[in-house]
């Protein structure tokens, strides 16, 4: 479908990443490694066989275990560098093991013969998220900024809510036919994705503030059972992060405030 992209799926498949993670190659005889995935040596090997002597850089959407871990040893073996952005906040579902060589900063481009790549700084899921336009194909490479058949989980204090739905309006401004996501397949209505996202986000937050009006005082524990009532409690572990995510961007709006282990709504 979309000429200079191939893409590659890490067998790493679960409950946050679905068949597994993506990695993408970028052109042909200058090819850009996008999100070489966990440290898996059939993936990487896979990688290699792929670049054909030809991958000249590896960049990453964000530091999170299913991303980026693999891209340190892979550059090792193809003494190629490694582009990226370090975390705000240490947090287990990060990567200790990155790295970059080069840090990547938000309107940058990644030129080459083939192709151009512009960074676009997306904070949200993480706090050093970045998607990457494909200008050639109006293609955006986008993480887990957006991914095909699930939300995205936002962990704070690394992920916010508000950053998120304020990045994913910063999108709305970019030329966009297709996304490449870094979970499932590939995209082809951007613009009904993105408004989609948004809507459910915020609909979701009404029904945090409309059951915290209701409960006044409450444990997230207790909101959880309320808010997330049409979801599987096996995912209720999940959900809890983004709970809290929701609940401090009320905050942040003086609409709730924390008290002791517990959230109120304010007068």
């Amino acid at each position: 479908m979309i000429k200079l992209i191939k893409k590659i799926t890490a067998p790493n498949g679960g409950v946050f990443t679905g068949e597994g993670t993506n990695t993408y190659l970028i052109g042909h005889k200058d090819i850009t490694v996008v999100d070489p995935g966990p440290n898996i040596a059939s993936h990487l090997d896979a990688i290699i066989k792929q670049g054909d002597n030809n991958i000249k850089r590896i960049i990453v959407t964000h530091t999170h275990k299913d991303h980026s871990p693999g891209a340190r040893p892979l550059a090792k073996q193809l003494n190629v560098p490694v582009m990226g952005c370090y975390a705000k906040f240490d947090m287990s579902i990060q990567d200790e093991t990155f790295k970059p060589d080069t840090i990547l900063e938000d309107k940058q481009l990644i030129n080459t013969s083939e192709y151009t790549l512009e960074v676009i700084h997306t904070p949200g899921h993480a706090s050093n998220h970045l998607c990457f336009l494909l200008q050639e194909e109006e293609c955006l490479l986008t993480g887990d900024h957006i991914m095909n058949g699930s939300t995205v989980v936002i962990a704070p204090p690394d992920g916010s809510m508000t950053e998120y739905l304020d990045s994913l309006k910063k999108l709305e401004h970019f030329k966009i036919k297709f996304l490449a996501p870094g979970h499932g397949d590939y995209l082809d209505n951007p613009k009904m994705v993105i408004e989609w996202i948004i809507n459910h986000r915020l609909t979701r937050e009404d029904k945090v503030l409309q059951s915290m009006q209701k409960l006044i005082e409450t444990s997230i524990e207790d909101l959880l059972l309320e808010v997330y009532d049409d979801v599987d409690p096996k995912l209720h572990p999940i959900a809890l992060w983004s709970l809290e995510a929701h609940l401090i961007r009320l905050q942040e709006r003086n609409l709730v405030s924390k008290k002791e282990a517990n959230w109120k709504i304010n007068d």
